[in-house]
């Protein structure tokens, strides 16, 4: 079973694949981004460092991919990993444009098809105020400049991406607006079990609406 998280910067991937990981036994993979030398730069000035950064993404997600996905799924293993590959095309879109952006799908068509699909996709929604909000509690340096404009738009991106099918791929939607899964099991719980309903995976219980933390309305 191979499990891939997806979603907009900042809301909760690699949390959720870490609190998942228990409970479906299986190896972890998380997305290395720290590594990138141009990401820094990138966030303060998107246009000069964009076909760098892209591309650095692109061959490390590949490595990433073909080493550590490629030998938990060789060894059997129940695996979870908190992005896709196919992610790295929707960043490509929105940050390249003209011979940059041809050069960088002919590089990602290629590698692509040397990359194992998972068996589901776990596509996180939020809205773009609440994906802000996380984005600033986390607080890592890179992203404290963070502009609004550009996580609205891989907000549309990401909507427009999922909404078309994927790869024959399954993918479960869900509004995480008013979940949080590091404070409420409850929360957690109702995550994981939508998850085994549509893998098939015992036990599990019909879904049921949850109580969360959203407001009264007025």
């Amino acid at each position: 079973m191979y499990i891939a998280i997806e979603g907009v910067i900042g809301v909760g991937k690699t949390t959720l694949a870490r609190l998942l990981q228990p409970a479906f036994q299986a190896e972890l993979v998380l997305e290395i981004f720290e590594e990138n030398p141009f990401l820094s730069d990138f966030y303060a000035d998107r246009a000069r460092y964009a076909f760098q950064t892209q591309i650095f993404f692109l061959l490390s997600r590949y490595r990433q991919q073909r080493q550590n996905v490629a030998m938990a799924l060789a060894t059997g293993k129940n695996l979870i990993t908190d992005y896709t590959f196919a992610k790295d095309s929707i960043f490509a879109r929105i940050n390249l444009c003209g011979d940059e952006l041809e050069m960088y799908h002919r590089v990602h068509e290629a590698l692509a098809e040397k990359i194992p699909q998972p068996d589901l996709v776990v596509y996180l929604r939020a809205d773009t105020d609440v994906l802000m909000q996380r984005i600033a509690l986390r607080d890592r340096p890179y992203e404290r400049h963070m502009e609004r404009t550009y996580i609205e738009e891989l907000h549309r991106a990401y909507e427009e991406f999922f909404s078309k099918p994927y790869d024959h791929t399954p993918v479960l939607a869900i509004d995480t607006n008013h979940l949080n899964v590091v404070q409420n099991p409850e929360h957690l719980r109702h995550i994981e079990n939508r998850i085994r309903q549509v893998l098939g995976i015992p036990p599990y219980q019909p879904t049921l609406p949850i109580e969360t933390d959203r407001p009264p309305r007025s």
